[in-house]
């Protein structure tokens, strides 16, 4: 009984955890790295074909991104995740899929007029199809047996549209020990989406960091804040460009917009007009639709019982096309702009960038946070130049951080929700914060809740039975960014369908043995095909 560290460790993005006992072998999460690599990420232990099952925490990249690589690699086990993670992934997935091939598409043009050799998406639009067929969805407070010895419930994290803590009870050779997976803890009070909720017992908690050693400030009312930056920058004849995650961010920029509207807190600009200029969240304000039973609040429901809609007001435009995207930037008219992605590493937000950062009537406003590496961060950083499509772009527009937004709690939430706890806990692992938030919660967690707590390195594996640390992982720096350590080419590929071939050989291990014969004969036969 092992839990091992892969990603997300001692850093904020790319979560993975991987736990084996017996013949079973899962992770938790599956996430894609995001911004700067501070560590040299370990790999998946085991053949991916070998993995069972995946429980998913919620549906942003730094989760689930790495699913669809997965199952290019092998992966043909179950994907567990609440019902709302599980339609979200279903458009989040493709989308990381299409920006995939994309970027690998115009890299090859470059590759080709310089004469140099072409490169391969990290994974494509048929692995994101293929994982999404094994995805099964759960319901909130509902125990599932998966298999023998294996148990898991999902537990609202209050972070995101269907975020979940994730409970696990392990038992081998008659003793359970029971892992709570924190998943990204919410801020609590936010609009549309539920508190987290706490859990009560666990022997080991592995829990997220972000802002461990931090105090949010006071939360202000975040709709007259934004109606201070519209005025400001509509007074100028300038946009307000928005970069906002597609789900769960952009939803709620889109309700604080409908309270100014409502509420008249902008009466010299009363018709502006707000642009969601993204497929992704277009169809991600779809979803929150059709989870509004399951997942939002009190005060939400209280609006759609009341027939309004929390998330629609009169001006709000959406761009699917291309073409209605690029129409955007020739409208004169001082406007709002939301677009992804939120940390302007890909998508359309960078060509609103592209268009009003040397504008000095424009305000980018920054509503999340910000991995250090990427454009955001650099732009609130104070960059007086960044690179946008191969040009170079002044910074002279107005920059802004919407002040104490954030969709994760703070040092005193996260305290209250390891107080939570009735029982004492083996260990407490911290994860998903960078080294200096995630050390520093760690001593807080033993000072002040008494409870043993630990900030592991990737590669770290822990006996779940003994609570011991049986190998140390890396503590070596990467030298540069590493989104994964993915095959880059198809010959790659091919050795990678090789490894599964064995790993399904292994599984057959018990079978009768005429079927055992024929599947023989039938690799046999591949074999004579194609050996030269």
């Amino acid at each position: 009984m092992i839990l091992e560290f892969l990603g997300a460790a001692r850093e904020v993005t790319g979560s993975c955890h991987y736990v084996s006992f017996g013949d079973i072998h899962f992770l938790v999460d599956c996430g894609m790295e995001q911004g700067a690599d501070l560590y040299e990420n370990q790999e998946i232990p085991v053949n991916p074909a070998i993995i069972d099952y995946v429980f998913v925490t919620h549906a942003h990249i730094d989760h689930s991104g790495l699913l669809p690589l997965l199952y290019k690699n092998g992966f043909r086990g179950q994907v567990y995740a609440t019902k709302a993670t599980t339609e979200l992934c279903n458009i989040m997935l493709r989308d990381s899929a299409h920006i995939q091939e994309f970027e690998a598409e115009w890299k090859n043009r470059k590759a080709r007029r310089a004469g140099k050799p072409e490169v391969l998406p990290l994974y494509d639009t048929n692995d994101a199809n293929g994982v999404l067929g094994h995805f099964v969805s759960c319901d909130y407070q509902s125990k599932m047996t998966i298999c023998e010895g294996l148990s898991v419930r999902f537990v609202d994290a209050g972070h995101l549209l269907g975020s979940s803590s994730i409970e696990i009870w392990i038992t081998e050779e008659g003793i359970t020990k029971k892992l709570v997976f924190s998943g990204d803890i919410g801020n609590g009070n936010r609009p549309l989406i539920r508190n987290p909720e706490y859990i009560r017992e666990a022997d080991y908690i592995i829990m997220e960091s972000t802002y461990g050693n931090r105090t949010h400030e006071l939360p202000p009312d975040y709709a007259v804040e934004l109606a201070k930056v519209l005025k400001d920058t509509f007074m100028r004849g300038g946009n307000v460009v928005i970069p906002a995650f597609s789900v769960g961010r952009t939803q709620e920029m889109l309700y604080f917009l409908r309270r100014i509207k409502t509420e008249n807190m902008l009466p010299e600009f009363p018709d502006f007009e707000a642009y969601v200029d993204s497929p992704l969240s277009v169809e991600a304000t779809n979803v929150f639709h059709l989870n509004v039973a399951e997942c939002f609040d009190e005060e939400a429901l209280e609006l759609v019982n009341s027939g309004i809609n929390p998330i629609r007001f009169p001006g709000l435009k959406v761009s699917v096309t291309s073409d209605e995207s690029k129409m955007i930037n020739f409208d004169p008219k001082p406007k709002v702009i939301i677009s992804a992605s939120g940390m302007c590493e890909a998508g359309r937000i960078r060509h609103h960038l592209k268009h009003n950062l040397w504008r000095e009537d424009s305000t980018i406003m920054f509503v999340g946070y910000q991995v250090p590496g990427t454009l955001g961060n650099s732009l609130l950083g104070g960059a007086d130049k960044v690179k946008l499509f191969g040009e170079e772009v002044e910074v002279r527009a107005k920059i802004v951080n919407l002040p104490g937004i954030s969709g994760h709690a703070d040092l005193p939430q996260l305290i209250e929700w390891v107080k939570a706890f009735e029982n004492t806990p083996t260990k407490v692992f911290v994860v998903h914060g960078d080294e200096e938030s995630a050390v520093a919660f760690a001593e807080t967690v033993k000072a002040t809740v008494g409870v043993d707590a630990v900030a592991p390195y990737t590669g770290d594996i822990y006996d779940l039975e003994s609570g011991f640390c049986v190998q140390e992982g890396t503590h070596k720096l990467a030298e540069k960014k590493v989104k994964a350590k993915t095959p880059t080419g198809v010959f790659a590929r091919l050795i990678a369908a090789g490894e599964r071939l064995v790993a399904v050989i292994r599984k057959c291990e018990g079978m009768a043995n005429k079927d055992l014969a024929k599947f023989a004969d039938q690799i046999n036969s591949l074999c004579d095909k194609w050996d030269r």
